[in-house]
């Protein structure tokens, strides 16, 4: 590869990083070109970018960031890799699960950054599954925050409905 190509995909990794909160770097050795692009289109189909490139540019273009912390990544840039970029901090790690199924252990998790953590290792995937999505976690609180004045007005409904039929049948009573 040419200086400025790699100069170029440097700026592109570096622009790829700085605007995501949540990526991935995984193995997807071994993988045959079938199964390549059948995770491309789960990851395309979930809204995650999956990206390959030289462990050396992804270096340099995390270095190149100035004050991001990414220095626990670098043991994990060996050998091939994959990088996912994504919306919600679970993402990958879901369509890496799911595509995973129970024939195989590629792509394997080297490493993952969400919102200033690091995550090594394949064995952090499932931690890395169970994070809950912007949207999910919204939804809980506005759940929770609706839970209560719908219990007093559930309560005030049957309760109301109690106190009427004791109102009726005192009327309706004969004297």
């Amino acid at each position: 590869m040419k200086k400025e190509l790699k100069t170029l995909e440097i700026a592109n990794l570096k622009e790829k990083f700085e605007n995501s909160n949540f990526f991935y770097i995984a193995d997807s050795a071994g993988l045959t070109v079938e199964e390549v692009n059948n995770l491309r289109a789960k990851c395309f189909e979930n809204g995650i970018e999956m990206k390959v490139a030289k462990n050396t540019l992804i270096k340099k273009a995390l270095e190149s960031i100035e004050g991001g912390g990414y220095e626990e990544i670098y043991d994990a840039l060996k050998g091939p890799t994959s990088i996912f970029f994504a919306e919600a901090a679970n993402g990958p790690a879901k369509v890496i699960t799911d595509f995973r199924g129970d024939k195989g252990e590629k792509p394997m998790l080297k490493a993952a950054y969400i919102d200033t953590d690091v995550y090594l290792g394949d064995e952090s995937l499932k931690d890395l599954k169970s994070i809950k999505s912007k949207e999910e976690l919204i939804g809980e609180i506005i759940g929770l925050l609706q839970s209560p004045p719908k219990n007093v007005i559930s309560a005030l409904k049957s309760g109301g409905g109690k106190l009427a039929g004791l109102i009726k049948t005192l009327a309706d009573r004969p004297e």
